[in-house]
């Protein structure tokens, strides 16, 4: 769904008259169709994030859409793909070395991507504890790209992401998606993962792709089944 200038007036929590100077001063993303602005959600939430406005929770609500599926966590994985031995001794270089290895289509504008990923890691880490990081801006990461993706990157050598436990990052979890929707979804399924001890084992001591992809499709078949057991129940 498109927004007009009071659905953005709204959720940026601004008046419309700022949001009109913001077009102008702050290049905010907007479409003029027929004399009036639109705004696509997505971009929107790209902007916010890189010019480190908030955002109103009400920009996640989008209209449900039956007959597209929701994705599964392994066949997102699959998309994404897993990759080793990135290089990069600190925070901006790694993000640069994930991001590159990101299968994007080619009109997708990596730098771009890479500077909003820079931008949520000055606000708070993404480093989840244990040598583990979900790399993603402040809001969902949502992209024109045909389907989801989790991508799945091990680090040469552990670099410093700022993590609580004070544990630096070796492995790290990139989230692109082409709908807010999805991207919550999946991120829901990565966290249940990572607390299931098998799988979690595998990540740690980085295991192959043949032991991870087939992990990852037991955890989500797993939660395919209780999901459809309580929505029948």
């Amino acid at each position: 769904m498109q927004l007009t200038v009071k659905d953005v007036a709204g959720l940026l929590d601004i008046s419309e008259k700022t949001v009109y100077r913001w077009i102008d001063e702050r290049k905010l993303p907007g479409y003029r169709l027929s004399g009036q602005y639109r705004f696509n959600r997505a971009e929107l939430l790209e902007w916010a994030t890189a010019n480190r406005i908030n955002v109103s929770p009400r920009i996640f609500e989008e209209p449900v859409n039956g007959l597209t599926p929701l994705p599964e966590l392994s066949d997102a994985m699959e998309v994404g793909g897993i990759f080793y031995r990135l290089a990069g001794k600190d925070k901006p270089a790694v993000l640069r070395s994930v991001v590159e290895v990101l299968r994007l289509p080619d009109k997708v504008d990596r730098e771009f991507l890479l500077q909003v990923l820079l931008a949520r890691e000055a606000l708070e880490s993404t480093a989840i504890g244990d040598g583990i990081a979900i790399p993603h801006v402040r809001n969902p990461i949502v992209l024109h790209i045909p389907q989801p993706m989790v991508t799945l990157c091990f680090l040469e050598a552990p670099v410093d992401f700022g993590a609580l436990d004070g544990q630096p990052v070796q492995t790290l979890f990139t989230l692109i998606s082409p709908t807010i929707k999805a991207h919550l979804y999946l991120l829901s399924r990565l966290t249940f993962a990572l607390r299931n001890p098998d799988f979690k084992a595998l990540i740690v001591r980085q295991a192959g792709r043949d032991e991870i992809l087939p992990a990852v499709k037991q955890v989500s078949d797993r939660l395919r089944v209780s999901t459809t057991t309580i929505n029948t129940a």
